[in-house]
């Protein structure tokens, strides 16, 4: 792309720092400006259509044209555009949406808090393990374990949690008291001839050395995903998240269940928990509580951590945290409608049904040469691509295989994403098993063009 002076392009270029963004690289090619969507396309500013078949990121799960999200965003700025929930306030949508929540969640639940991203229901939940183990005096228990190639965010302590490199490199993370324990992807770390339930044995296991290494006195918590989208669509082998809660339950651990991008049907179930059959003491969640229409996202907690932040703020005379947009009432009246169109359309039921032509698009793409695992559930997977795939080697990170993947994807009419050596796919949950079909073929010219392009030694 070559950026015209005075277009947005060069604007952009002007003045926006951009996430995930190679800086340098950005200053030469700019940026693809997206100008307005229907379904489960969106346009640039030349008119031309792509299916998003990441739902922007992992989040517009209804799609970019429900109406019925508009109106409510606007009937709310019309009555009660803003109010905060610090010091005694509250306002009528926050209320009736925890109500919802509560009633929805996996496992039982009391309290719900209000942030506006991922990451800052990720980092309450930090400090809620720290807040919780000094009120019920145990204040050396305060380490929290995480997984290797995991994703909770950005911010300092939830980047930390995050188990991917490049998040912590030259950023001076992790911060002390986060550990990382065991990916548990069995196509990339199971050993030879070890089986899905050995393997998933031998996470349990390295995880409880971990906290005896370290003291189990001194562990306050453990956070997973039910899949590990970001890190590559990892999804746990059968009988792992059953092993890991026993070693959890065994040494008194907390468990937080990231739900950011599993939440809201995106599995097949409403929460990723009732998938993998999780109990956690704590839920975050966000992206498709609000169809990504709107900044929202909350924490549940259940009455064992509440019973302790009661007593704590009780003596402190405060709970000294929140946000000032935490339970904004436009946003969370837009997460209402959201949670009521899931229930109206039967969404679930929907993703049920499309599921099987989506995992089986999956399957049909794992033949290719170039994809050693086709990985998946519900209506997110991941191609993760390989040199050889007998023996699994993957490529030179410098060769750039899967970003090639994805700028053939582009041409072909298809957004999606690719992170290390995973193209992942996350189409909004409104998809039809047409379109279905359609993202299969478009992913399997981006991977016939990129094998064309590796057999000419990377030229053209």
């Amino acid at each position: 792309m070559t950026v015209r002076p005075n277009s947005l392009q060069a604007r952009d270029v002007a003045h926006v720092l951009h996430p995930y963004t190679n800086a340098s690289l950005h200053e030469k090619i700019g940026p693809m400006a997206i100008t307005r969507g229907d379904g489960i396309y969106v346009y640039d500013d030349q008119g031309n259509r792509y299916v998003e078949a990441l739902s922007g990121l992992f989040c517009a799960s209804l799609g970019f044209s429900e109406e019925r999200l508009v109106e409510a965003a606007t009937r709310q700025l019309r009555k009660l555009p803003f109010y905060h929930m610090f010091g005694h306030k509250t306002n009528e949508p926050s209320v009736e949406l925890a109500e919802r929540l509560i009633a929805l969640a996996p496992a039982p639940m009391s309290k719900v808090f209000f942030a506006n991203s991922g990451s800052e229901a990720n980092d309450t939940a930090i400090k809620l393990v720290w807040y919780y183990h000094n009120a019920i005096g145990k204040p050396r228990k305060k380490k929290i374990v995480s997984r290797l190639r995991a994703y909770h965010g950005v911010t300092i302590a939830a980047a930390s949690l995050t188990g991917l490199p490049n998040n912590h490199r030259d950023f001076d993370l992790p911060i002390d008291r986060i550990l990382h324990t065991d990916c548990p992807s069995f196509y990339r770390y199971g050993g030879p001839g070890e089986s899905e339930e050995a393997f998933a044995t031998r996470c349990a296991s390295s995880l409880e050395a971990l906290i005896e290494r370290e003291g189990a006195d001194t562990i306050g918590a453990f956070f997973a995903e039910p899949i590990m989208v970001s890190g590559g669509c990892v999804v746990p082998p059968p009988t792992y998240f059953d092993k890991i809660q026993a070693v959890l339950r065994k040494h008194d651990i907390l468990l937080i269940a990231d739900e950011v991008i599993c939440g809201f049907g995106r599995t097949g179930a409403m929460f990723g928990c009732e998938t993998f059959g999780l109990q956690p003491d704590m839920i975050s969640m966000a992206k498709q509580l609000s169809a990504a229409y709107l900044p929202i996202s909350a924490l549940m907690i259940n009455e064992k951590v509440y019973s302790a932040v009661r007593a704590e703020s009780e003596k402190i005379g405060t709970f000294g945290h929140g946000f000032t947009y935490g339970g904004h009432p436009v946003s969370a009246a837009v997460a209402l409608e959201t949670l009521k169109i899931y229930d109206e359309r039967d969404i679930v039921g929907h993703v049920q049904r499309v599921a099987p032509a989506f995992e089986a698009g999956l399957r049909k793409l794992g033949e290719h040469p170039l994809v050693g695992e086709a990985r998946g559930r519900g209506l997110v997977g991941a191609l993760e691509l390989v040199e050889d795939k007998a023996t699994r080697k993957t490529f030179d990170p410098a060769a750039g295989v899967a970003a090639h993947v994805g700028e053939r994807a582009l041409a072909h009419g298809l957004i999606t994403r690719c992170l290390g050596d995973a193209v992942n796919l996350c189409p909004p949950l409104i998809v039809t098993e047409p379109q279905i079909a359609d993202i299969v073929d478009r992913i399997k010219l981006a991977l016939d063009d990129t094998l064309a392009w590796l057999e000419n030694g990377r030229r053209g």
